[in-house]
């Protein structure tokens, strides 16, 4: 007789969920044992930056990731990571371990009582098997649940489960196959394609969900082929559009009079692949101008429900675009050159502005570069900079919650050993996830962090400027110095001094990680 541990490695392999993404306790010790020869265990010191890295392995990869987590505790050292990876609809699938069954009840130590509900706020779907022998079943249903909502699902398992024996009926999950198509009908595809031929003067936009091999580029012809100006959705996590382009006017700023101003004189917004929309700042107003129309497009059903205006299409946004560009037949007039990039800013103050930061990024390393950013007040100043065209060049923490760079820039650059990828991160931010660098440096990761250190939280001082908070504390975090901490973990690290000296030490481009410190002046977001 089958164990459930062997069925489950068995379903696992079968599903290609082979890199293990971890921080074991006592209870994930039974789960771990005998892995088969084909799995990775990725070994992470702290539960949010294990959820981090594998956001950025299973965002870069596109196919959902297994992650490992101890019962309450390492389940709970989690979430705030969780946010960024439900945000940016990323299918993790989480397994906890949990008290042998008979120890639940009487709430012994390392216990989760009612497991699934602690999750059940963040996650899309969460279990606990009510019995050893649905552990399979449950496995699979975590998940094919994270790929069809593509939303990280969590499983809790007693770990006396593990060696629990079951009846060949267990092995029928084995061969199961799950799959979705999102294909509008005739009906709605027509009424779609008259809506969007017939508006006078249309507008794009593009969400994360664009951010594809393919989609990135058909995106492209599409607003080309209206000749409309395009947006990324507001609260940007991943660059669904060259952001150079001649058509491109940016992220659309996350509040809602500044968006209805944006959309002024625009008789139809088609939305593609994001929610209607992503506010930050209360900034109240009319939702859309007088006489616009909005059309979204989306696979996520929760957010085409929840929207507070315009209309919904629950589909794929790629069927859809595709379904557009043979409706719309012969391209349009080509857009003209892209935008050059400013001559960027300089400091009047000791440091680098980041513009000359971003600038030598842009100017020295290869076009393909896949950067992960998370350093919030310098917003403004990467997008006067920036020269990205290929799709897969850009992740932020989509939840805005700090600690998904550093651990982020590290699981993209294990998905993609063969792309330069750079972690673009602020000093505020690198120390939720620094532990991520010891991860880096065990694996070999040819990963470049270019760390930005100001000795604030400059984001923080803007915010307190815009709610009239001129005199927070906490906001200054003086006197660490990175390269001392990087070299604790194991990653070769410099600090730089000026532009050139920057410029020089990218060219390098060494086949480990590594960090570079640099000081700059502080900017605001925007």
């Amino acid at each position: 007789m089958p164990s459930v541990r062997r069925v489950s490695h068995a379903l696992l392999e079968r599903q290609g969920l082979t890199t293990v993404f971890g921080n074991p306790g006592s209870n994930e010790l039974p789960f771990l044992a005998e892995l088969p020869d084909g799995f990775r265990y990725v070994l992470g010191l702290h539960e949010g930056a294990v959820v981090g890295m594998a956001d950025g392995y299973a965002q870069a990869t596109g196919r959902p990731v297994l992650v490992n987590l101890h019962a309450a505790s390492g389940s709970g050292n989690a979430m705030g990571a969780l946010t960024n990876a439900v945000a940016s609809r990323t299918p993790l699938v989480v397994v906890a371990g949990q008290q042998v069954r008979p120890a639940i009840g009487p709430e012994a130590n390392l216990a989760s009582v009612d497991a699934q509900t602690l999750m059940k706020p963040l996650v899309g779907w969460a279990a606990e098997p009510a019995c050893a022998e649905d552990v399979p079943r449950a496995l699979a249903q975590a998940v094919f649940e994270a790929r069809l909502q593509r939303r990280p699902t969590y499983l809790s398992v007693p770990y006396d489960d593990w060696s629990a024996e079951v009846d060949d009926n267990a092995l029928a999950v084995l061969d199961r196959r799950v799959e979705r198509a999102s294909v509008p009908d005739a009906a709605q595809g027509h009424r779609l394609a008259e809506r969007v031929a017939a508006a006078r003067r249309p507008a794009l936009v593009l969400g994360g969900d664009i951010d594809a091999p393919g989609l990135f580029d058909d995106a492209v012809r599409l607003a080309e082929r209206l000749g409309c100006p395009v947006w990324a959705a507001p609260s940007l996590f991943r660059l669904p559009f060259p952001n150079r382009h001649p058509l491109f006017r940016g992220v659309l700023p996350a509040g809602i009079a500044p968006v209805c101003e944006a959309f002024e004189g625009h008789d139809l917004v088609l939305v593609l692949g994001a929610p209607v929309f992503r506010y930050h700042e209360y900034l109240p107003g009319r939702y859309l101008p007088e006489g616009t129309r909005l059309v979204q497009v989306t696979e996520d059903a929760s957010a085409a429900a929840r929207a507070p205006m315009g209309e919904a299409l629950v589909a794929d946004p790629g069927a859809v675009v595709g379904l557009l560009l043979n409706a719309l037949g012969a391209p349009g007039e080509p857009a003209g050159p892209y935008r050059p990039a400013p001559e960027p800013l300089t400091a009047r103050e000791p440091g680098l502005h980041p513009e000359q930061v971003f600038a030598a990024l842009r100017d020295g390393l290869p076009a393909d570069t896949a950067y992960v950013v998370e350093s919030t007040s310098t917003t403004s100043a990467w997008w006067r900079q920036m020269d990205l065209r290929r799709p897969g060049s850009y992740y932020f923490p989509a939840a805005g919650g700090l600690g998904f760079g550093l651990p982020g820039a590290v699981g993209v650059a294990m998905a993609q050993p063969d792309r330069p990828v750079v972690g673009v991160i602020g000093d505020g931010s690198a120390n939720y996830g620094i532990t991520a660098l010891w991860t880096a440096a065990q694996h070999g990761v040819p990963l470049t962090i270019v760390l930005l250190r100001n000795g604030t939280y400059g984001a923080l001082r803007w915010f307190g400027g815009l709610l009239g908070v001129p005199d927070a504390p906490g906001l200054d975090i003086p006197g660490l110095d990175f390269t001392r901490v990087a070299e604790g973990y194991g990653v070769r690290a410099r600090h730089v001094g000026g532009a050139e000296e920057l410029r020089a030490v990218l060219a390098e481009q060494p086949g480990h990680p590594r960090l570079i410190q640099v000081d700059t002046a502080l900017t605001t977001p925007s």
